[in-house]
């Protein structure tokens, strides 16, 4: 065996153990993300009555308040999972996953197949970057034989990481637009000196290599355990025989209705409309009622796709609760300003970037978050002389850097693969570490 053979197989086998060792950790210990956040909410509300010295009255109020704030976000969320999951079940998305699948018939290549793709969709929006890496990974993982179920689920929410740098991330475009909170002290920053500026096309080509890279090398290494439990129950045959029944299962008003949908989409974007979260729920529905023909297939789906929205319906008005005693408080506030009082010109970008990514552990929310630390970091970025375009983006990576480690965004994902937090976190933790590590060395360098 030569030297460098040799080199390889033990910087493999460095790499197994720290990924099995991880794996194993938040296996054991890492509770449901129901329990996370409670805990979560407990520590923060005797860490701010202790600390800050605030009444814990205040602390109910704050928590009260909040708890109701994220209700129509939680919906949608639902919504993009339950519409997400019907268009997957159709003819035509089983069709095209097997043709992929045809292409990826190792282990390897679907694992970066999976990533790639995910890095891409979150790139173009973020909610379409929540449920197709998902739910091709789910369909790839009933083909491709002897594929770790867990690591294909992780390497589909791994490319959730660059959504905040990509075209739907909501810093750099509230940024650019007129009437934006922070006009008066920093003005409008175009999306050429953000989303479009060298460092971040730069850090997303970095990603498109590293985290494919990451997630094969950990199958390479990893104690690989497939998910077999996929069996495809055949379709029971209805009777169709009374006319409710006929018309339930006839071709024509499903035909209408996304056709009528279709055309809404279309003179939208005629008429200048851009692209956000309602807008692809909308196109998903629509397209998923064409796609299955008739609208009992459709409500077959949609009654599957259900039962797996639980997680988020519950926890989202928890984590909201949290966010709130985090934001009126002062606490999140507090945090920034401790990172920002040890910045330079030349390192208020790292530390930025750090101190979004520890606060969004908290406030799992990029535009929550931003209302918070956006004014503090916006004030220390001018007072330093530092880039604030710059601030700005290293702020967005660090608030979605994070997501690999809080499993808020992660429960999407969960819901459609079946899995729960404590089977994918330990790769994500490693996805963390490697791209926390490229993304700081990159805003100390360049």
């Amino acid at each position: 065996m030569s030297n460098n053979t040799l080199k390889i197989s033990k910087k493999n086998k460095l790499f197994g153990c720290v990924t099995n060792g991880l794996t194993r950790i938040f296996d054991r210990y890492l509770p449901d993300p129901l329990v996370i956040v409670i805990v979560l909410t407990i520590v923060i509300m005797l860490a701010c009555v202790v600390f800050r010295g605030d009444a814990p009255t205040n602390m109910l109020g704050y928590w009260m308040d909040g708890f109701w704030s994220l209700h129509g976000f939680a919906m949608q969320m639902v919504l993009i999972l339950v519409a997400g999951f019907v268009v997957a079940t159709t003819p035509l998305f089983k069709f095209l996953t097997l043709r992929i699948a045809d292409s990826a018939r190792t282990p390897g290549k679907a694992i970066v197949i999976v990533t790639v793709v995910s890095l891409l969709a979150s790139w173009l929006n973020w909610g379409i970057g929540l449920v197709v890496g998902a739910v091709l990974a789910k369909e790839l993982a009933k083909r491709v034989p002897f594929v770790d179920y867990r690591l294909l689920i992780a390497s589909a929410y791994s490319g959730f990481l660059i959504w905040h740098a990509g075209l739907s991330g909501s810093i750099p475009l509230s940024l650019a637009t007129s009437g934006h909170f922070l006009e008066g002290s920093v003005g409008l920053i175009p999306t050429s000196e953000t989303l479009f500026s060298p460092l971040n096309i730069g850090l997303i080509l970095a990603m498109f290599i590293a985290l494919p890279l990451t997630n094969y090398l950990m199958m390479k290494s990893s104690e690989s355990v497939p998910f077999t439990d996929f069996a495809d129950e055949p379709p029971i045959k209805a009777d169709v025989s009374r006319p409710a029944e006929r018309l339930e299962h006839s071709i024509w008003p499903a035909l209408l209705i996304s056709l009528l949908g279709i055309a809404a989409l279309i003179f939208y974007a005629v008429n200048g409309g851009g692209l956000n979260l309602n807008v692809i729920i909308f196109a998903l529905i629509f397209i998923g009622i064409g796609l299955h023909k008739n609208l009992s297939s459709f409500l077959e789906q949609i009654n599957e796709a259900v039962k797996g929205a639980s997680g988020i319906i519950i926890q989202f008005p928890f984590y909201a609760g949290l966010m709130g005693i985090m934001a009126q408080s002062g606490l999140a506030g507090d945090l920034a300003q401790v990172f920002v009082d040890i910045s330079t010109a030349d390192t208020l970008p790292v530390w930025s970037f750090l101190s979004a990514g520890l606060i969004n552990m908290l406030v799992p929310s990029g535009g929550g978050q931003w209302a918070v630390q956006g004014p503090i970091v916006m004030e220390a970025a001018q007072a330093l002389n530092a880039d604030t375009s710059r601030v700005a983006m290293a702020f967005a990576w660090g608030d979605s850097w994070t997501n690999m480690l809080q499993p808020f965004w992660a429960l999407p994902a969960l819901a459609i693969a079946g899995l729960k937090a404590r089977d994918i976190m330990g790769y994500c933790a490693v996805v963390l570490v490697v791209s926390g590590v490229i993304i700081s060395l990159a805003l100390l360098l360049f």
